[in-house]
């Protein structure tokens, strides 16, 4: 049998719909086969099309290849020490090199075509059942959301799949024409979120349900995007090759202005959501599904079936969400001995438990020092930093099943259960770290400071062995709190879009010339007021009732730049896949993630390295993956001009 010229065969676990007016119901799903224009000619058929789209989400969002795709090789990660080349091709710093075979950008392009393909199915036979045009507009969405997707990692992609544009397509014609990135915005993205956000209720149909609010997320997040890609401020190539006029005649100011009303729509009339009171909890594991997520890739730890995946074992394979694995180090070798004087038996104390801390460790992304010294430089007032990382290890081996109350870390000091056994420290101490000590030797390379009974590594220290894990996306199990079966993916919903991106959005259209009730610094404020707000002290695992928003408020600076914004989205949503859009979309990533500084790879090399990447211009777009290449039937011409240059 044929290929599809693109994939949009569906073999993951397909759905049918519960139709509930009840905002606190699940979609519930079952298993099917393919979707052919057959399955679209019932009312449940297409109504198993619409609650796929929610499905197919976790086989782009969790994955740790999609968050290698969007997050190595930016300002805020690099390749870790237990990488391979998925991870050093993407880091751009010499290790390795992005080609159409090697780009992990292939999970988007193998996934997304999938849900705009039931789209079009949907829209084309919903009409004929007594289905709501609410409902219809899910698809929309869905269809907008993932053109957007595409169209800013892939530049201009296909609008028709084989069938004619936007139709629904049974072809197995192995040939494919891509319409240009003008065309996918003024044909498919801006005509289905307007439609959406016009049909789409205020309230969730569903837990997790699509609604007016994200659509105005969506709609001006893609009305900001194309305004950059209009003025194209620094000579960007766009492919395929195309003026960068506007088709409906309106220029880039335009659309800045309706980025910014519209996300002041979403913000005015918020629906069901709201910000969270603290920025611990946007991310703690026993506050998922809160009222700032508007969209997520759904799990669950109470069903297999549900998830699609084994919660025992995984072999880092979607629909299970595993992305967390790749940015956690192998803190599990760390140590403590059974004696004061460190000459009896080693005692292995942080174990890898159903915690956020503790996840399963890949060991291949890690966060630069900038990051550290720069990004998070507010660590006293601003609380992303410790609602983001794990930056204290503390002793669990009790639930191994080990008695002993006490052990010794560093200097020969007594630890108990709880205790730290090693600190990443925010800053770097007046007295000298001791990493080579003979005595106190710890197994990862970490060092020794006087009266310290945790071992240390300072910001200058951090390697690519051993780094600060990314908590906020990190394991988390209600149902069990013993070391479980470590292998699992993680039962939590990863997070797709949340309600406080619009005052983002808002903001950066302001900086770019748009006017209204709200500055950019009004809107930033709104959030950087939040992030002084502490309930909790992560990482010092004790309460903290703060609130630093008057302080955080007052250092924001009185001009908003773009690299103001950039900056506060990346503590906002450092590690959740949105730092390379951020850079594309705005052309700083050539600028702001040319060079980084950490150790090597061995676990006591903890001399700070500068590493230079090289950005060309034609990396702000990813090649069409090689699997779609070899799939279509073209000349070796016709191959090379489908192909983004440069690959």
């Amino acid at each position: 049998m044929k290929k599809f010229r693109i994939n949009i065969a569906v073999k993951a676990v397909l759905a049918t719909l519960v139709l509930s007016s009840c905002a606190k119901d699940l979609l519930e799903e079952t298993p099917r086969g393919t979707f052919t224009s057959a399955y679209f000619e019932t009312e449940e058929g297409v109504l198993g099309g619409i609650t796929f789209m929610y499905a197919n989400l976790r086989n782009i969002y969790g994955n740790g290849y999609w968050l290698n795709a969007t997050e190595t090789g930016t300002d805020e990660y690099t390749y870790g020490h237990g990488a391979d080349g998925n991870y050093k091709d993407m880091d751009l710093s010499g290790v390795g090199q992005l080609t159409p075979a090697s780009s992990r950008s292939d999970v988007l392009w193998n996934n997304a075509f999938k849900s705009i393909n039931t789209s079009n199915g949907v829209l084309e036979k919903g009409g004929q059942f007594n289905i709501s045009n609410s409902l219809l507009a899910e698809a929309r969405f869905f269809r907008g959301f993932m053109y957007f997707n595409l169209v800013q990692t892939f530049g201009g992609v296909p609008l028709d799949l084989g069938s004619g544009e936007l139709a629904f397509n049974n072809s197995t014609i192995r040939a494919s024409k891509r319409n240009t990135v003008s065309e996918v915005y003024t044909k498919a993205i801006f005509p289905d979120l307007i439609k959406a956000i016009e049909d789409l209720p205020a309230a969730p149909r569903v837990t997790g349900g699509v609604t007016k609010t994200l659509a105005r997320l969506y709609l001006a997040k893609a009305y900001l995007t194309y305004g950059w890609w209009l003025q194209n401020p620094n000579n960007i190539p766009t492919y395929p090759e195309t003026s960068r006029t506007d088709p409906n005649g309106q220029n880039a100011q335009w659309y800045f202005q309706n980025a910014y009303n519209i996300a002041l729509e979403g913000i005015n009339s918020p629906g069901s959501y709201a910000l969270q009171p603290t920025y611990y909890d946007v991310n703690v594991g026993s506050n998922d599904r809160h009222s700032e997520m508007m969209l997520y890739a759904d799990h669950t730890e109470n069903s297999e079936y549900f998830d699609g995946s084994s919660a025992s074992y995984n072999t880092g394979s979607s629909p299970g969400n595993f992305a967390m694995w790749m940015t956690t180090w192998d803190y599990t070798f760390l140590e403590s001995s059974s004696d004061a004087a460190w000459t009896g038996a080693k005692v292995r104390t942080v174990q890898r438990e159903s915690a956020q801390a503790y996840g399963r460790p890949w060991k291949c992304m890690a966060p630069p020092i900038e990051v550290v010294k720069n990004t998070f430089a507010d660590k006293v007032n601003d609380s992303r930093y410790d609602g983001t990382f794990v930056t204290t290890f503390r002793s669990n081996w009790n639930k191994a099943g080990i008695t002993t109350n006490t052990l010794y870390g560093a200097n020969g000091l007594p630890v108990q259960v709880g205790s730290a056994i090693l600190s990443f420290l925010d800053d770097e101490p007046a007295t000298t770290i001791d990493y080579s000590n003979s005595l106190y030797k710890s197994n990862v390379g970490a060092g020794v400071i006087p009266g310290r009974a945790d071992f240390v590594i300072s910001p200058n220290g951090i390697n690519r062995y051993a780094y600060l894990n990314l908590w906020k996306i990190g394991y988390y199990r209600s149902s069990y709190t013993g070391l479980g079966q470590p292998n699992g993916g993680n039962p939590r919903p990863f997070p797709i879009a949340k309600f406080s991106e619009l005052y983002f959005v808002a903001a950066e259209a302001a900086v770019k010339g748009a006017t209204g009730a709200s500055s950019a610094r009004d809107l930033i404020n709104v959030i950087r007021a939040r992030a002084g707000k502490w309930r909790w002290n992560n990482n010092g695992n004790i309460a903290k009732v703060e609130d630093n928003s008057a302080v955080m408020k007052a250092a924001t600076p009185a001009v908003i730049t773009i690299d103001y914004i950039l900056a506060e989205r990346s503590r906002e949503y450092f590690g959740e896949g949105y730092r390379w859009f951020d850079l594309v979309r705005t052309q700083k990533w050539g600028e702001l993630a040319k060079s980084y500084t950490i150790g090597g790879t061995a676990l006591t090399d903890h001399t700070p390295k500068v590493y230079n990447r090289t950005i060309p211009n034609y990396l702000y777009l990813r090649p069409i993956p090689q699997g779609q290449m070899d799939a279509m039937e073209l000349s070796p011409s016709e191959l090379a001009a489908y192909q983004n240059p440069g690959y």
